[in-house]
């Protein structure tokens, strides 16, 4: 399009302006080419000529529409430049007081140094879940994004957090971590978002500063990666810092603190734990004093120091660590005041005793001299000695700070170790986001070596920020398949090679650091050698030969070399870190003794040093080493660590947050252009909008085109395809068709094109309003009132089936669009699909064969192989073998023949004498006879012990007889005794409670004369004192009655508003006492789902199952079924159940009581005769287990007596066999030659004798062998016999018992064990005896009391009532007279026991007076019973004589005769088993399907079901049975409710079950309040046994949980309809038009066919209303359930509403309450309008109404504060200030009219939260509704499977 049409008359431009950098201007008259002015308007009214510049003919920028300023997406504005970004930013955050905004992917945030009520949980559960264009901007928004990439995508992410100091940079990650920390929580239990968190005031203490731009400067940058899990909770934190800036340490510029953590010791020097550390004020050190200002406004550091010791504690420093720390840190102060006196120019020393450097010793453990002479002396080291060298005042004085810097820099990393370590997580991480806060751009009046390291990092962060911001616009170009160009943007990579390539800057000044006498000066001069002239990025100052300029992305610095060489060696001297690791305080060398392997802290800057702990790789721990790791370069310290970050952010997802610093002086929401643009331009969100701008920066979807551009276009040039529309339009509007270019979904344009489209629209527009308003008024002077109705209701009938055809059309198109696509997609992917795995599969095949056959050809080829070798070895093997066989051989034939002749000779000496030989022979003979003997002997005495076993086994028989009858006995006679102590137990239990009734009595009628006697003394005396103070005001009366006649008025008008206004305050006390007590039910019914959980998971964790009945204790059950459990654990409990019931009723239970005392003491018997048997079991089981102890060892000792026996025998016969080779040597010594030939007749006499001996030896051998297995083969042959213990084990045992007296022993001690047990029960009869004759004797008194009883009880009921009680008083009178005298007797030495009786024996009255007020209740109730049962039964007797003839009255005989009543067919009441108790359960609740139900039966059939069981077991007085159906009930109903939980209609249907069971007790209850709504019939039908109050309220607090839990399934369900129905969907066509969005793009529900609409919401409720009324929910409940649904709509929508600055617009106020409107027609059509629901709507209805009236004049404002009433202040102007135009004809809010409404209403009292709480439940109440349904008429269907209940 040609410059002259846009730059035409009228036109706005920017022109630049040295004080506000860009100035709007408009144009007086047209621009035309050639033209060298430009004649302007300003906005002051002044006119100005602007001179255009011949040689670059660049016009000045255009000025963008005003209904595009303040967007949220700076990228959305149609003209991207600099000044239109800045004048954005500065209505956003002055006007709309609005501090984010987004620059594509950046998000840009603004300082507006004030607290912001933006950050409150509230917000993040909005922004929670939420796409990242569907909000407007927000820091929670960039995080929900990293979050949600990070799952969907299932890549790591990073938040880069980049601005100024003072910028916000350390609030902002702060506020992401917090986000990250709500949303995802924690996947242990040890809170780890809580100490991620907590890091950050430590972190802030030792590494924040106060800076004269910001009070708390971060003075390092840190990179936290927060660790997830799979599930994506927070599983850890790893912390990596950058640059901390020790100098500050030492240093501090005016205005200026040191490190926070200094000035909140020193707040705290008066602490007792500080003592130690001689702290004192911070003007008193020098390294806290330089700056002039230690304090500052609003900050309390000692508070600020509690919170870090706080923190500390929460990640696990120990409190003697911290201590260390604080040492440390005091240390570093004292050290910083030790003073230094110049001795001559080249040596100093420190005054003797130096107070300051004594402390500074002290605290760090080392001795005072080495210190003191190392902090003046240096050591000098050279090839082949060592000198000892003073230095200067100045020199000692910079080492002394640089030993400062040295300990802190360490510590600091220290600190941050242990931090790492606390949030370190054993739980394996799944993924990260990491968040970068590093320093941005800066450039001061003089740059050092901090501002080149912190610039350098910045170039890298801008590269790799610029080449996503590539990659993302050409990513989004492909996609859309429109062709693309290489974008032109700045690439800094030389600037970049400049710094770190070789021969770089920092290559340069690590190789002068590295020269003997190198330089600052020699530095600059190589530099200038290096890159003057040869680089435009390096210039050299034109007044300076000692500094250097860069061309930075940002801007030009100019860094002053003086000071690099120092800073980059930072020189700390080795002897006095020598000093320190020698320490006594074990804490300092722990900062030491990693200098060799981490990077060498020494070697930091005198600026900031990189802490990365991955930066730089460990050292040798050689000692030669250590001084050059001292001397490493910082610069290439923090080269590495920048390039490890580098590689840590490429391989995350990066999210850009540039935090803005609006103005120096920390105003808020002061906007200083200036100092914005400097930092746009450094952040690089300018690069960004050049790359967008570079490009197509705006786009449109062909749907948004369409609806925009609609007016642009005729009738005709509207097609059935949008696309081909858009296209035909555009084609005809821009003529160059490079401005624009289609793409498969948007239209992309070129910068300036929207605005051209605005404006022809507008011209459109403003065309269309000049006609319409010309047709008006001419149609006014002819025509009024009937032509203009006839042509508007032709005009809405035409639109109207115009938009209907069109929707049509369009839901046509593209549904068959979307099939199109499925099946074309489809066929493509599957089409490649196969494709793809046809060749991949042929690949590898081929390669799988080609593989498998070589692994085959080397397999064979190494088995041949190693056959070849086998053979191979194997014959070298075999022959060595055989060759060294042969030699051996050889060599044994000659050894053994020469032994042979020397043995052959032996035995012919040895033959000659026999005599020997035979000697030798006849002791083995010996032996074996003596082995002979003794087996005979074992034989005869196996023979003796079995005869006497036999007789000891027949006597303990008899014996053990005996015993069995007499226990027998004692058995019988002790459950005698038993029966008589339990008989006499009831006796007793009856009598204690007559007499306790009797007294009672006493003591209540004394109470109640005495207190008749005070009444009467009080009135008589409060008469006296009336009649003269009534003498006293009748003389009043006549001069009040005047004065009260005139205020009667007033005083009743204050009455009647003081008591609605009471009344209002007792209903909201209610209501939040109701509340809170539902919210109570709520996290009870939380935690027992959760309790019933964990119970599951450990059932299935410990899966142990016992036989036989289970005992469970009540506490270990929920709440319900510890209240009112069904089970009988213990007799005890079992008597409590028991005695409630009869409390509660009248005498009439009297046998039920006696029958449950008869039954307990039964069980008690059975208890005590359980215990006993379990007793005697475990006695005999630790008896038997005692005699398997011993016999063990018996049968070891007979064993081991065994085996020495047969032990001997082998050694006796190894011994004659070495005797015998002995002898056999001895025969070859001796012999001669010739004797010992082989062939010799002695050699061979001899040997023959030998052979015959050894012959015998093995004889005899197996003969001893054969006797022992004799002897075996006899033990087992002994048959065993049966005795009470094991036999066989007896039987073995007295088979081995070797000796008499041991089978003796055994005898005594059974005989003995057998007496003790006879005089065990002996006495225990003795004492049965005794007790049996006491109980006698008392049952004998209690008879005769008894009788007693009987005729005095007779002779009462002779007399007349006033008597009967009159002398039954007397007689209890009596009784407990004598016992009270009894007792006192009883109780007379011990009075403790008597006071305690005393006080069970008052609760026991206050029992019993509870008790008979209940049974006076109980009388009443039975004679209006029988009352009617009287009535009824005259009027029976009156029809029966009515139907008799007077002759038969006469004529037969009068005689009583039985005659039965009719009874009803059924009587309202269901009768089953208790064993069918489960399966009714079953079948009626957990199998029940709530649809068949609700359709085919009655409503609440159920409840009706289970009432009527109820009413069977009250009628048959069975509680138990009544207390396990309702307790199975409950349970079984929560059960249902827990596996069909998130099921509307389920839940739906057993609330109103759950309230119809309820409305059932209550009617039925026989209560007056409820029986006055039954008919006669159904009052018939009440309860009569038993008061169930208790479970009343027990059901309805599960209705109140059943509730609450519809409430949030109807929640869950609306939750994803309402922001798209209520404020996205466009229900009324037309009215709203699409704006122009940016990068960002929202969720568009303009043309996409599955989102919802108002219809959604409207049909999902007419849903939910079906079901509650199929299910017979009470009305009332139903309107409580609508009014929450509706609350919960009008919630949602307007928190949406106010935090998206698209939908605050005049059309959207119209939609919303046309919404609304909606939905009051529908409580109109359901009857529902006095539910309260349209209430709940109100605050929605303000804000829509806010939205669309007149915001300009006071009269307005006023309006406006009158109107909102429902609407908070901060809602109020939060609305006020997002209110943006859509079109040109309307007007922003300005913001003295946003003042004016918060001065008119800062008096209301109302919340500060922003918004409304969605979660809120209200609470619920259950209005009694009784039931017209007749018990008797209910039917059981038979598809429910009740066929066991029957009917009563």
């Amino acid at each position: 399009m040609a410059a002259s049409e846009l730059y035409a008359k009228y036109a706005r431009i920017w022109i630049p302006d040295s004080e506000v950098v860009w100035k709007s201007a408009e144009l007086v008259k047209d621009y035309k080419p050639g033209d060298k002015v430009l004649h302007l308007r300003l906005e002051d009214g002044k006119d100005l000529e602007y001179s255009l510049d011949p040689k670059k003919k660049d016009l000045p920028p255009l000025r963008n529409p005003d209904i595009l300023v303040g967007e949220n997406d700076l990228t959305a504005l149609s003209y991207l430049h600099e000044p239109a970004v800045l004048h954005n930013l500065k209505v956003r955050f002055i006007d709309s007081k609005l501090i984010y905004t987004y620059c594509g992917i950046v998000l840009v945030a603004i300082n507006p140094y004030e607290q912001l009520p933006i950050y409150g949980e509230d917000i993040i559960n909005a922004y929670s879940g939420q796409n990242m264009g569907d909000m407007d901007p927000h820091i929670f928004a960039v995080a929900e994004e990293a979050y949600k990439q990070m799952a969907r995508d299932e890549r790591n992410q990073s938040i880069i957090v980049s601005g100024e100091s003072g910028a916000g940079k350390t609030v902002s990650a702060k506020y992401a971590m917090r986000y990250f920390a709500t949303v995802s929580g924690s996947a242990s239990e040890a809170n780890v978002e809580e100490k991620v968190l907590a890091s950050n005031p430590i972190m802030e203490s030792i590494g924040n500063a106060k800076t004269t731009r910001n009070d708390n400067s971060s003075r390092f940058g840190k990179y936290i990666e927060i660790g997830f899990d799979k599930r994506y909770r927070i599983t850890g934190a790893n912390m990596r810092t950058y640059l901390l800036e020790k100098s500050r340490v030492v240093f501090q510029a005016d205005e200026e603190r040191n490190y926070h953590i200094f000035y909140q010791l020193c707040a705290s020097a008066a602490v007792p734990e500080f003592k130690t550390l001689r702290l004192g004020n911070a003007d008193y050190f020098y390294y806290t004093k330089q700056g002039g200002s230690p304090v500052i406004d609003g900050v309390d550091d000692a508070k600020e120091m509690a919170n870090t010791r706080r923190a500390c504690t929460l990640l696990g420093i120990v409190d003697s660590c911290q201590m260390g720390i604080f040492q440390i840190l005091a240390a570093i102060l004292h050290l910083g005041n030790v003073a230094f006196q110049s001795r001559d120019s080249d040596s100093c020393v420190i005054p003797p005793k130096h107070e300051p450097l004594k402390i500074f010793c002290d605290l760090m453990g080392v001795e005072y001299d080495q210190m003191a002479h190392w902090l003046c002396h240096k050591k000098l080291a050279t090839a082949t000695e060592t000198y000892i060298k003073p230095i200067s005042k100045l020199q000692a004085i910079n080492g002394r700070d640089a030993l400062a810097k040295h300990i802190y820099a360490n510590l600091f990393n220290w600190i941050v170790d242990h931090v790492n370590k606390a949030l370190y997580s054993p739980t394996k991480q799944h993924s990260f986001i990491g968040v970068l806060d590093i320093y941005g751009f800066e450039t001061f009046e003089i740059n050092s070596f901090e501002q080149f390291c912190i610039n350098y990092a910045n170039e890298k962060l801008q590269q790799q920020f610029n080449m996503h911001v590539f990659k993302l616009e050409q990513e989004e170009y492909m996609r859309e398949e429109i062709p693309w160009t290489l974008i032109d943007f700045y690439d800094n990579q030389p600037c970049i090679n400049l710094i770190e390539a070789k021969l770089g800057i920092l290559d340069l000044l690590d190789e002068e650091c590295k020269m003997p006498k190198g330089s600052d000066n020699s530095w600059a001069q190589k530099l200038y050698n290096t890159h003057l002239n040869k680089t435009s990025l390096f210039e050299k100052p034109r007044l300076s030969n000692k500094a250097f300029i860069i061309q930075h992305f940002a801007d030009k610095v100019e860094y002053q070399c003086e000071g690099f060489l120092e800073k980059n060696k930072d020189t700390v001297y080795e002897e006095q870190i020598k000093v320190l690791k020698s320490s006594k305080f074990k804490m300092l060398p722990e900062l030491f003794h990693d200098e060799k392997e981490a990077a060498p802290a020494s070697a930091a800057p005198a600026g900031r040093t990189p802490l990365s702990r991955a930066a730089v790789k460990p050292a040798k721990s050689k000692v030669a080493q250590t001084s050059r790791e001292h001397k490493k370069s910082v610069g290439t310290q923090f080269r590495n660590s920048l390039h490890l970050l580098m590689e840590t952010l490429n391989a995350t997802t990066p999210h850009y947050v540039r935090c803005i610093k609006p103005n120096d002086f920390k105003i808020p929401f002061m906007f200083d252009e200036k100092r914005t643009v400097q930092q746009l331009r450094a952040c690089g969100v300018l690069e960004t909008i050049r790359i967008s701008a570079a490009g197509f920066p705006s786009r449109w979807t062909y749907q948004e085109f369409f609806s925009r551009y609609r007016v642009l276009m005729k009738q005709k040039d509207v097609l059935s395809d949008r696309k081909q529309t858009c296209k035909n339009v555009l084609e005809k509007l821009i003529l160059d068709k490079d401005k624009y270019q289609f793409g498969k979904t948007k239209i992309f344009f070129r910068a300036g094109q929207v605005a051209y489209m605005e404006k022809i629209r507008a011209d459109k527009l403003r065309e269309a309003c000049i006609r319409i308003q010309k047709t008006i008024r001419g149609w006014l002077f002819r025509k009024k009132y009937l032509r203009m109705r006839k042509a508007a209701i032709t005009v809405q009938r035409y639109v109207r089936g115009y938009q209907a055809r069109c929707l049509a059309s369009f839901l046509r198109r593209t549904k068959a669009a979307t099939i199109i696509q499925k099946f074309r997609r489809m066929y493509a992917t599957r089409k490649r699909y196969r494709r793809t795995r046809a060749s991949t599969v042929a690949l590898q095949s081929y390669m799988r064969g080609y593989l498998a056959r070589k692994k085959y050809r080397r397999m064979l080829e190494e088995h041949k192989a190693i056959i070849i070798q086998k053979h191979v070895r194997g014959w070298l093997s075999r022959k060595r073998y055989q060759k060294t066989l042969k030699g051996i051989v050889y060599l044994q034939c000659c050894c053994r023949r020469m032994i042979a002749k020397r043995e052959l000779k032996k035995l012919k000496i040895e033959a000659r004498s026999v005599e020997h030989y035979k000697k030798l022979n006849v002791g083995m003979e010996n032996k074996i006879m003596q082995l002979q003997r003794k087996i005979n002997e074992q034989s005869k005495d196996s023979k003796s012990l079995l005869e006497k076993l036999t007789t000891l086994e027949a006597t303990y028989n008899s014996e053990t007889e005996k015993l069995k009858n007499d226990v027998e006995r004692l058995r019988m006679s002790e459950e005698e005794a038993k029966n008589a102590t339990n008989r006499l137990l009831t006796l007793q239990d009856e009598i204690s409670k007559l007499r306790k009734e009797l007294h009672q009595t006493q003591i209540a009628k004394k109470t109640i004369e005495e207190q008749a006697d005070v009444y009467k003394q009080e009135t008589d005396k409060l008469v006296l004192e009336l009649t003269e103070q009534n003498t006293l005001l009748k003389k009043e009366k006549d001069e009040l009655n005047h004065h009260i006649q005139e205020q009667a008025k007033e005083i009743t008008e204050v009455m009647e508003k003081k008591l609605l206004e009471e009344t209002k305050q007792l209903d909201l006390d209610l209501n939040n006492e109701r509340q809170r007590y539902q919210n109570l039910l709520q996290e009870f019914s939380r935690l027992e789902e959760r309790y019933d959980d964990l119970k599951d998971e450990m059932n299935l964790m410990v899966n142990i199952s016992k036989p036989g009945h289970k005992r469970r204790d009540s506490t270990h059950s929920n709440e319900s079924e510890n209240t009112y459990s069904s089970e009988i654990t213990e007799p005890e409990e079992l008597q409590m159940r028991t005695e409630e019931p009869s409390e509660k009723k009248a005498p009439l239970d009297m046998s039920l009581f006696l029958k449950l005392q008869k039954r307990v003491s039964e069980l008690e018997q059975e208890k005590q005769s359980m215990q006993d048997e379990l007793d005697r079991k475990e006695e005999q089981v630790l008896r038997a287990k005692a005699k398997e102890e011993e016999r063990p060892q018996m049968r070891g000792a007979e064993l081991e007596y065994e085996s020495l026996k047969r032990q001997e025998l082998e050694s006796e016969n190894k011994k004659l066999k070495n005797e015998l080779n002995e002898l056999r040597k001895a025969l070859l010594e001796k012999s001669s030659p010739d004797a010992t030939a082989p062939g010799a007749p002695g050699y061979r006499v001899l040997l023959d004798q030998m052979a015959s001996v050894s012959e015998e030896l093995e004889v005899r051998k197996e003969e001893v062998l054969i006797l022992r297995s004799q002897l075996m083969s006899q033990k087992e042959a002994i048959p065993p016999k049966n005795t009470m213990t094991d036999s066989t084990i007896l039987l073995e045992d007295v088979q081995k018992m070797k000796d008499k007296g041991e089978i003796a022993q055994a005898y005594i001690g059974l005989k003995e064990t057998n007496r003790l047990l006879e005089s065990q029960l002996q006495t225990q009869k003795r004492s049965h005896d005794n007790e049996l004759e006491a109980l006698r004797g008392e049952i004998q008194s209690l008879k005769e009391e008894n009788n007693r009883q009987q005729q005095l009880l007779a002779q009462n009921l002779q007399l007349p009532p006033e008597a009967r009680i009159e002398a039954s008083l007397q007689h209890e009178i009596t009784r407990l007279t004598n016992e009270n005298l009894y007792f006192e007797e009883l109780y007379a030495d011990d009075p403790t026991k008597y006071q305690s009786y005393r006080i069970s024996l008052y609760k026991r009255m206050i029992d019993l007076m509870e008790q008979l007020e209940k049974q006076d209740k109980t009388v009443r109730k039975l004679k209006k019973q029988l009352k009617v049962f009287a009535k009824k039964i005259d009027e029976l007797e009156v029809g029966q004589m009515e139907n008799i003839s007077p002759g038969q009255i006469i004529d037969e005989p009068i005689h009583p005769v039985n005659i039965p009543r009719k009874e009803k067919d059924f009587q309202g009441m269901l009768e089953y088993k208790r064993e069918d108790e489960p399966k009714l359960i079953k079948n009626l609740i957990l199998e029940l399907k709530p649809r068949g139900v609700a359709v085919n039966l009655i409503p609440g059939l159920p409840a009706y079901i289970l009432f009527m069981c109820v009413r069977h077991a009250d009628y048959v007085n069975d509680d138990q049975k009544v207390r396990s159906l309702l307790t199975s009930t409950i349970n079984g109903i929560k059960k249902i409710l827990k596996k069909r939980g998130d099921d509307f209609e389920a839940v739906s249907f057993w609330l109103s079950n759950t309230c119809r069971f309820l409305h059932c007790l209550k009617q039925y209850s026989g209560e007056e309040g409820f029986m006055k709504h039954n008919t006669p019939r159904q009052n018939e039908h009440c309860l009569h046994n038993f008061d169930l109050a208790e479970y009343r309220q027990v059901l309805s607090d599960l209705a109140i949980q059943i509730y609450q839990q519809l409430v949030r399934v109807l929640e869950n369900i609306l939750q994803p309809m309402i922001v798209s129905g209520m404020l996205e969907h466009e229900t009324i066509q037309g009215v709203s038009g699409v704006k122009p969005t940016g990068l960002r793009k929202r969720t568009s529900s303009i043309a996409d066919e599955g989102t919802y609409t108002l219809d959604s919401i409207i049909r999902q409720q007419n849903t939910f209303h079906s079901i509650m009324c199929q299910h017979g929910m009470d009305p009332e409940l139903i309107k409580q359930v609508v009014k929450q649904m509706f609350y919960i709509i009008g919630a949602v929508t307007l928190n949406n509403l106010l935090l998206r600055k698209d939908m605050c617009s005049w059309s959207k106020g119209m939609q919303i309450r046309y919404n609304v409107s909606q939905l009051e027609e529908w409580l109109r059509d359901k009857n529902l309008m006095n539910s309260g629901a349209k209430e709940t709507l109100e605050p929605l209805i303000q804000a829509a109404q806010l939205l669309q009236v007149k915001k300009k004049t006071d009269e307005d404002a006023e309006a406006i504060c009158c109107m909102c009433n429902a609407l908070t202040t901060a809602q109020i102007v939060k609305v006020l200030n997002l209110y943006t135009p859509v079109n040109e004809f309307e007007e922003r809010v300005s913001v003295s009219f946003i003042r004016t409404i918060q001065l008119r209403m800062r008096d209301r009292k109302d919340s500060p939260q922003l918004l409304m709480d969605a979660k809120h439940i209200f609470p619920v109440t259950f209005p009694f509704n009784p039931s017209s349904l007749a018990l008797e008429t209910i039917q059981i269907p038979a598809s429910l499977g009740l066929g066991f209940i029957t009917r009563v």
